[in-house]
Parts: structure tokens; sequence; C-alpha cells
């Protein structure tokens, strides 16, 4: 079936994003996988770093995991009705060097999914990202949109997902991407 990366937008303990990640890494479609990667100790782009000591082993990782796999799936928080600036900074990173950059994103399969307190979910985010994903030359996946409103009461203090009613829509997502792959 199919191997995705995943990688969420939050560096929140508790984050909604995060337990979205670790439930949809559970509610994979059989013989699928979810493997969920953290952006925590990836640092700053700074094009002075990079010409200094190349790429840091924390994004090369997250390199080397998105390049073997079928798909990206990110989930993102929504800041001030737009993208996180820690996961574009993480993305604009993996995006270096430039002459590397298609064999890691080119043609790439990738997704959004995001949680939010608030009653939009993250559809701004999620729009945002699109002209992102599109420059890397992702394949972005219209099928479907899933976004999580009112988080709040649908995760547990830890940022578990615990909504069965969300559970099934989040596997029924899973489900229509990777078959979309």
């Amino acid at each position: 079936m199919a191997r995705l990366i995943g990688i969420g937008g939050s560096l929140r303990a508790g984050s909604y994003n995060s337990g979205l990640l670790r439930a949809a890494a559970e509610l994979m479609p059989e013989g699928s996988t979810l493997e969920v990667h953290s952006i925590r100790s990836v640092p700053l782009y700074d094009a002075d770093e990079e010409a200094a000591i190349g790429v840091p082993d924390s994004v090369a990782v997250l390199k080397e995991a998105l390049a073997g796999a079928d798909g990206l799936l990110l989930a993102t928080p929504e800041y001030n009705n737009s993208l996180p600036g820690v996961l574009k900074n993480a993305i604009d990173w993996m995006s270096r060097p430039p002459a590397d950059s298609a064999r890691v994103f080119a043609g790439k399969a990738a997704a959004l999914v995001g949680a939010s307190p608030g009653g939009f979910g993250t559809i701004l985010a999620q729009e945002a990202w699109l002209p992102v994903l599109r420059t890397l030359g992702t394949r972005p996946w219209f099928g479907r949109k899933h976004y999580v409103s009112h988080a709040g009461k649908l995760f547990d203090g830890d940022g578990n997902l615990v909504d069965e009613a969300a559970r099934k829509a989040l596997a029924e997502y899973l489900a229509a991407f990777v078959s979309a792959i």
C-alpha cells in the first residue's frame, strides 16, 4: 500500500495537531504506515549556517524519510489565519540546497489535516500551504478536506484524539488519501 511521512506544525507538548498525527498513525489502512517526525530540533533557517555547515542533521533525517516515502501528511495549526512559522521553516530547510529539492518533493503526494480550538478548523492555514506545496512540485491531494474544529472537546488533556466520530472521519480521510496514491 503506502508509506507516509507525517510532520506536525506545533512544538507544544499537548498539541492537537501532534495528537492528530498520532491518531492517524493508529488509523492507517491495513498495509500502510504513517511515520511521524518531529520538527523540534530543526533550527531557524540561516543561509550563512547552510553555507558553513550544510543541512543540519535533523533536517537531513526529515529529507531522507520523505524522499523514501510515498506521501506527506502535514498536520498544520492555524496561526493568525495562516500557516505556522515553525513548520514552514522546517519545509524551507528541507528544500535546501535547491538542487536537492526535487529529489525530496517532486511528484510526492501531499495531504493536509489540522485541528483547532476554534470553529473553522484550520481552513485558512491549509489554503495557505497550497502555493508552497505547488512550488515544491508536490501533488497536493484535493480528494477531501479534513478540518477538526472545537478540538478542545475532542482531545484529552494530553492531546490525544478521543472522540470516536472524529477518529472515524480521520480514518476515512486516510483511506481515501492512500487509495489516491
